[in-house]
């Protein structure tokens, strides 16, 4: 009797000590992240392919939905005359195609899914009015740039309080959005989304890891 009392006691602990010493996985929640920027210039244009994986559906609902990955590449040309523009990924013909005019932006863009992304560097081929020009984009992260992982990591301290806000029965009641930047140097935007679609944004140094700026938004 007396060992089946001590297990009893002694069960309920471990357990206990066992949930303390797990670490809440917050990259479940993740709905968005580009994940690395590869970028070419030629004399005709400037060419930008992200790596993105986003949910389906987009929403800002704090509801993380399946997630896919996609490479969307933006073309800028030199001579904003009449021109028509096709993509293409070397070594893959099933990857490329058409790409779509955007007014608004005055740019080409071109998105489709992929499995694998590149590393380092990809080799693409960009075909201008029917003539091919034949490009390596390189990725803009360097050896001390972090993962989407740790700058999400370091959002997530930096917003204790705000995470714990939304956080109901252990469980974290929203969804981030981390997205690498590229403007001169390399920095990673978090957005922290509440269910009631309220977000709180954060600029990280994407080396340093520290925040530069942080906003509130509705």
């Amino acid at each position: 009797m007396k060992k089946t009392a001590f297990v009893l006691i002694l069960l309920p602990l471990l357990m206990l000590f066992g949930a303390c010493g797990r670490t809440y996985d917050y990259t479940a929640h993740l709905s968005e992240v580009r994940r690395d920027i590869f970028r070419a210039e030629t004399e005709a244009f400037t060419l930008t392919l992200s790596c993105i994986e986003r949910e389906h559906p987009y929403a800002s609902d704090g509801v993380t939905c399946p997630i896919s990955r996609s490479m969307e590449v933006v073309l800028v040309p030199a001579d904003r005359g009449d021109a028509s523009y096709r993509v293409f990924l070397a070594g893959d013909a099933a990857w490329g195609g058409e790409m779509s005019k955007r007014n608004i932006e005055d740019d080409w863009y071109y998105s489709e899914s992929i499995e694998v992304f590149p590393e380092t560097s990809v080799s693409l081929s960009v075909e201008r009015n029917g003539e091919t020009t034949e490009i390596s984009a390189t990725s803009v992260k360097n050896e001390d740039t972090m993962s989407a992982e740790e700058a999400l990591k370091i959002a997530v301290e930096h917003e204790k309080e705000a995470i714990k806000r939304m956080t109901a029965d252990g469980a974290f009641q929203g969804e981030f959005r981390v997205r690498l930047l590229r403007r001169e140097v390399n920095y990673y935007y978090v957005g922290i989304v509440s269910k009631d679609g309220k977000t709180i944004s954060l600029l990280l140094g994407a080396e340093s890891g520290e925040v530069l700026a942080r906003r509130e938004a509705s």
